[in-house]
């Protein structure tokens, strides 16, 4: 088994409440939960108006195709333009025999 996990730190400048932000982190969660095979989180700065730090996860039995779907979904946040990711790290595990 393979387990890939990214961790995204993004900015969201244009924003100036809680309220704002968790719209911005709602709409963008359901549009990646509809396009990727992923999970995603926030899993950081929750009383930050304009920051916020974002988990996402994929498993399988194959290490390109985990990934493959953790690039493309970065790649997907970053194109959306709600959010400016100013850091990532990917990390793949490999679990068992």
């Amino acid at each position: 088994m393979i387990v890939g996990v990214a961790r995204l730190k993004v900015r969201m400048p244009g924003n100036h409440s809680l309220k704002g932000k968790r719209r911005i982190i709602k709409s963008l969660f359901g549009q990646v939960r509809s396009r990727f095979n992923v999970a995603i989180s926030e899993v950081g700065y929750h009383d930050l108006w304009q920051s916020a730090e974002i988990g996402l996860s994929a498993i399988g039995n194959n290490e390109p195709t985990i990934n493959s779907a953790l690039d493309k979904t970065l790649d997907f946040i970053e194109r959306v333009c709600v959010a400016e990711i100013v850091d990532s790290e990917i990390e793949i595990i490999h679990l068992g025999h």
